[in-house]
C-alpha cells in the first residue's frame, strides 16, 4: 500500500504542477487522491478538511505571520542602506569592495528580512550605483548578489526553520536559530572567496586609503538599531526569557517603531505592507495546513517506513545515504520553493536519518542548506531572476559566474552534511542541545 499510495502521490503532484497549478493545491489534491484509493470519496473528503484544520490550528504557526511582518516592515524601514554601509566600512579594503559587502549585506539583510529575493532586491539598488561608477561587470555584480542573498534564509530569525520545527515534530526552534548561524555564515564566506577571486581577476580594487576607524564609528551607530533587533529577539528566544511567537510579536513592534523613527513608514504605506503580509502570509499557513493532509497519509499508509527500508537495502553506510538525500533535495530544490518542499521532504528522510543517529537539529540545517542552493538555480530560481532582474543582465551572461558560486556553495554543504559540528556546536554549547 505505501509504494501505491507514493506513487499516486508522485505522479498526481507532477501533473498538476505542470500543468500550472499552484502548489498548495497540488499537494492537497494528491494527498486526496492518495486517501481515495483507500477508502470512499465522502471520508476522503472529510478526513482531508479535518487533518486541514489540524495542521493551521498550532499557536505555534503565529510566529510565522509575525516574522513576515516584521521582515516587510524593515524592507520598507531604511535599513538597507545602514547595513551596506556598516559591511561596506568592515570590508571595504578587501578587492572587489562592493562585491565583498553585497555579499555581507546580503547575508544581514536577507536575516533580518526573512526574505532572499527582498535582500537581491535591496542590497543591489543600494550598490548597484558605485558597481556601474567604478567599472564593476554587470553579470559579475547579478551573480554575487544572487548567490549570497540565500545565506540570510539561514541565520535566524528564518521562518524555514520554524516551518520545519513543526513539521518535524517540535524540533526545539531556539536550537536551530542557534545551528543556523554557522551554516548562513558558512555559506556568506564561500561566497566572499569566489567574488575575491573574481575580483583580482578583473582588477576590481578595494577602497583606497587606509582603514578608517571614524567611519566604521559612524557606520556601527546608525546600524546599531537594525542589528540589535537580531540580539534581542534571536537572543531573547535562545535565552528562554520568550517563545518563538512571542518574539516575532516583539520584532514587530521593534521594526514599526525603528520604521517610524526613520520616517520611512507613512499609514498608506503601513496599510500596504499589512495586506502584503497577509496575503503571504495566508499563502504559507494554508500550505502547512494541506501539507498535513500529505504528512497524514505518509504516516497512515508508513511511506516514509517503506522509503526507509528501500534506501537501507541499497545500502548501510550513511555516507552514501545522505548524498542521495542530497542529490535528491538539491534537484527538488530547482523546481519548488523552500517552504512546500520542507512540508514534503522532511517526513521522508528524517526517520530515515534518525536510524544512524542523526539529530533532528542538523538534518533541519541540511534540509533547509540545499533547498535555498534551490532559490538561485534554474529552471524556477526566484532569487537569482530577481538579482539578474535588478542587475539589468541575463542569465546567459551571468551563468558562468554563477557556475564558479556553485561549487563554493556546494563546499559548504559538505560541510554541513558531514561534520555534525558546523551546525551543532553552537546549540550544543548553550545546552539546548544535550
Amino acid at each position: 500500500m505505501a509504494m501505491e499510495s507514493l506513487a499516486i502521490i508522485i505522479l498526481v503532484l507532477a501533473v498538476l504542477l505542470i500543468a500550472g497549478v499552484p502548489i498548495s493545491y497540488a499537494i492537497g489534491i494528491s494527498a486526496l487522491a492518495a486517501i481515495v484509493q483507500m477508502v470512499s470519496l465522502d471520508v476522503s473528503v472529510l478526513t482531508a478538511a479535518q487533518r486541514t484544520f489540524v495542521g493551521m490550528s498550532k499557536f505555534s504557526l503565529t510566529a510565522i505571520p509575525f516574522f513576515v511582518l516584521a521582515g516587510n516592515l524593515m524592507n520598507q524601514g531604511g535599513i538597507a542602506k545602514r547595513l551596506v554601509d556598516f559591511v561596506l566600512a568592515i570590508l571595504g579594503k578587501l578587492p572587489g569592495a562592493l562585491l565583498v559587502t553585497n555579499v555581507g549585506a546580503n547575508a544581514l539583510f536577507g536575516a533580518i528580512s526573512g526574505s532572499a529575493s527582498a535582500a537581491a532586491a535591496a542590497v543591489s539598488s543600494m550598490v548597484q550605483e558605485g558597481e556601474d561608477k567604478q567599472g564593476y561587470e554587470r553579470a559579475v555584480c547579478a551573480a554575487t548578489n544572487g548567490s549570497s542573498a540565500p545565506s540570510g534564509l539561514l541565520i535566524p530569525p528564518s521562518n524555514a526553520l520554524i516551518t520545519y520545527s513543526l513539521v518535524s515534530g517540535g524540533t526545539s526552534v531556539a536550537a536551530l536559530f542557534l545551528a543556523g548561524y554557522i551554516p548562513g555564515i558558512l555559506w556568506a564566506i564561500c561566497c566572499v572567496v569566489v567574488a575575491v577571486i573574481i575580483a583580482r581577476k578583473k582588477g576590481y580594487a578595494g577602497t583606497p586609503g587606509k582603514f578608517d576607524w571614524k567611519q566604521l564609528g559612524i557606520a556601527t551607530l546608525k546600524a546599531i538599531p537594525a542589528l540589535s533587533l537580531i540580539v534581542v529577539v534571536i537572543g531573547g528566544i535562545i535565552a528562554g526569557v520568550f517563545t518563538a511567537t512571542e518574539g516575532s510579536a516583539i520584532a514587530v513592534v521593534y521594526a514599526l517603531v525603528l520604521g517610524i523613527c526613520y520616517r520611512n513608514i507613512t499609514w498608506k504605506s503601513f496599510w500596504k505592507i499589512l495586506v502584503d503580509s497577509a496575503k503571504m502570509s495566508g499563502m504559507i499557513v494554508f500550505l502547512i495546513g494541506v501539507s498535513n493532509i500529505l504528512g497524514w497519509v505518509m504516516a497512515f499508509t508508513q511511506i516514509p517506513q517503506a522509503i526507509s527500508a528501500a534506501l537501507l537495502g541499497m545500502t548501510n553506510s550513511p555516507v552514501i545515504i545522505l548524498l542521495i538525500m542530497n542529490v535528491i533535495l538539491l534537484i527538488a530544490g530547482t523546481f519548488m520553493d523552500v517552504t512546500p518542499a520542507i512540508l514534503i521532504f522532511t517526513p521522508l528522510f528524517l526517520p530515515i536519518v534518525r536510524t544512524f543517529g542523526m539529530h533532528p537539529v542538523q538534518f533541519g540545517l541540511i534540509l533547509v542548506y540545499n533547498l535555498c542552493i534551490g532559490n538561485i538555480t534554474p529552471p524556477v530560481g526566484n532569487t537569482l531572476f530577481v538579482a539578474i532582474k535588478v542587475g539589468k543582465t541575463s542569465l546567459a551572461k551571468v551563468m558562468p559566474y554563477m557556475l564558479m558560486y556553485y561549487a563554493s556553495i556546494l563546499v559548504g554543504l559538505v560541510l554541513v552534511t558531514y561534520i555534525p559540528a558546523v551546525s551543532m556546536a553552537l546549540p550544543t554549547m548553550a545546552g539546548l542541545i544535550k
